[in-house]
């Protein structure tokens, strides 16, 4: 499913009008009429209550207005307050105005704080209330009337309707705008906004609704939207069968290089997360002093002992070892747990840019480029990179809030820039692809807030990947995957307290739930909106 920027969305709406030929005033009727379905359905006993409807003066005012007065003609008692003279009004939103009045429905303008102060005691009388304040194009703090009248909203705590979005939150990047109204439920039109999925924004949608306006096919096309939902049905139509003749040297064989004195658990787990997503053969490359320890934590794995420095961390005199090891082998798992050593670091840099395969670098190999990450252009091979957020900035020579703030475009720079396949972890993963197009995952759940899931989620894109999966499909798999199999454990166990190699046992079964059909009736763990196409 597409998610739209608010330039997108503007630019579907001008060319619906200007090249399609369906008026804009079609348009907002069938968003307000659609918005009033989802009120009414949400709201079974909405003819006993009082709704106000708060507006602003732009088209999202106007599907307000639309809304009002469906709401009027179903006998619901509704009260619009406009935050701005009715004399401001313009062109569509205008028109639909002053349709109210034949309609008898009551009117309050509010455009100082005397005004708003003189209607609280009524405004507070409402039972419910449609927000129809600011639509997708807000982008600055919000200040003045509109403030104080989100503010005063937020006080009452009564159930809300958001037109759009809510009023308050970056559609393109889902960071609030100062304020921000919080609804239970948010009608949409056309396609979910970015700004819906990515948190905080995410917090404050509640239930999504996305409503078909008319916006033809070929519009859509012609627009490109660059940025789509992570579904469960297309995550299962990346799957590729195995045939019944399958054998573990026909499933791909993954070498995993990690590890040092005292991490040796992050390298097993990477291994343990290729085996679980179904690689054929895994080899674990360890310091020599480590692999012990490593072997009895995955005895499926073949382990074998690197040139280590005195402290136990992989030396870059291993390379000649590691490039060996790398010849029968379908993808290289490089990073977590090796420590930044000055040898280590050469050797990640090395291995970046001459393996033959392709390479799936998290946790300490990231930090180990993250001083010239212009080497990624010289690779042999294609790359998947695995970043949390403070590994993000690093890499960006930004800061951990700047990343969380722009996490899209981030990711999406990144990734055309150097042209490879980023994973941007955390709540609302995004997977961006070396063409532009992002992903956003809305599988996984807070109890994933535990040492060694990313670690499992290098070895799962890994074993993918040596399966013949393209990397960016095995990205993308992955992380769905990772994330459901959380999900299911975040039911049955529990909301926390379940462990990585937990997730990482949960993978086959998850997988199987995967090509199977959905139960729609079973609990799920993933916070946020829920999609309902209407």
């Amino acid at each position: 499913m597409h998610l739209v920027t608010a330039d997108e969305m503007r630019e579907m709406d001008r060319k619906t009008i200007a090249e399609f030929g369906l008026p804009g005033r079609v348009l907002m009727e069938n968003a307000g009429r659609g918005a009033t379905r989802v009120l009414m359905e949400r709201f079974p006993g909405i003819h006993e209550k009082k709704v106000g409807v708060i507006a602003g003066r732009g088209n999202n005012g106007g599907d307000g207005f639309v809304m009002a007065r469906y709401l009027a003609q179903a006998g619901v008692s509704v009260t619009v307050y406009i935050l701005s003279e009715s004399s401001r009004l313009a062109g569509d939103a205008a028109a639909n105005f002053n349709l109210l009045a034949s309609l008898q429905i009551p009117v309050r303008e509010i455009t100082d704080e005397a005004g708003l102060n003189e209607l609280k005691s009524e405004m507070a009388h409402q039972h419910i209330w449609v927000d129809a304040i600011f639509g997708t194009g807000l982008n600055s703090d919000i200040t003045g009337i509109f403030k104080s009248a989100i503010t005063f909203l937020n006080t009452l705590n009564r159930p809300v309707l958001a037109v759009d979005i809510p009023s308050g939150v970056n559609a393109d990047t889902g960071q609030i705008c100062g304020v921000c109204l919080s609804a239970i439920a948010t009608a949409t039109f056309a396609f979910p906004k970015i700004g819906h999925v990515q948190f905080p924004g995410a917090g404050h949608t509640g239930s999504l609704h996305v409503i078909d306006i008319g916006i033809p096919p070929h519009i859509i096309e012609s627009v490109g939207p660059r940025q789509h939902l992570l579904t469960r049905e297309a995550a299962a139509s990346i799957i590729i069968p195995r045939p019944n003749d399958a054998h573990k040297g026909t499933t791909g064989h993954v070498l995993v290089v990690a590890g040092s004195k005292g991490k040796t658990g992050a390298a097993a787990l990477s291994a343990l997360g290729a085996l679980r997503s179904g690689a054929g053969l895994v080899t674990l490359g360890i310091p020599e002093s480590c692999l012990p320890l490593a072997a009895g934590f995955c005895m499926e794995a073949m382990t074998t002992p690197l040139t280590e420095t005195d402290s136990g961390a992989l030396s870059d005199n291993a390379l000649p070892g590691v490039m060996a090891l790398l010849n029968d082998k379908k993808c290289l798992a490089l990073g977590p747990g090796m420590g930044l050593s000055t040898q280590t670091k050469a050797l990640v840099s090395r291995l970046v840019q001459e393996s033959p395969v392709p390479v799936v670098l998290d946790a300490d190999g990231l930090n180990g480029i993250a001083d010239d990450p212009g080497i990624l252009l010289n690779r042999c091979a294609e790359i998947v990179l695995t970043p949390h957020p403070g590994e993000m900035a690093r890499l960006t020579n930004q800061t951990t809030a700047w990343v969380q703030a722009n996490r899209l475009a981030c990711a999406r720079d990144f990734a055309v820039k150097y042209k490879v396949h980023l994973v941007l972890k955390g709540t609302r993963t995004l997977i961006a692809h070396p063409d532009g197009h992002v992903y956003i995952n809305l599988t996984g759940n807070p109890g994933m807030a535990s040492a060694g899931m990313g670690d499992v989620l290098t070895g799962v894109f890994a074993g993918f990947v040596s399966q013949d999966y393209p990397p960016g499909l095995a990205a993308r798999l992955g992380v769905y995957i990772h994330g459901l199999a959380a999900d299911i454990l975040a039911t049955s166990k529990g909301p926390s307290g379940f462990l990585a190699s937990d997730v990482a046992a949960a993978i086959p079964s998850t997988m199987a739930e995967l090509t199977t059909v959905p139960d729609i009736n079973r609990p799920t763990a993933s916070c946020g909106p829920i999609l309902v196409p209407l």
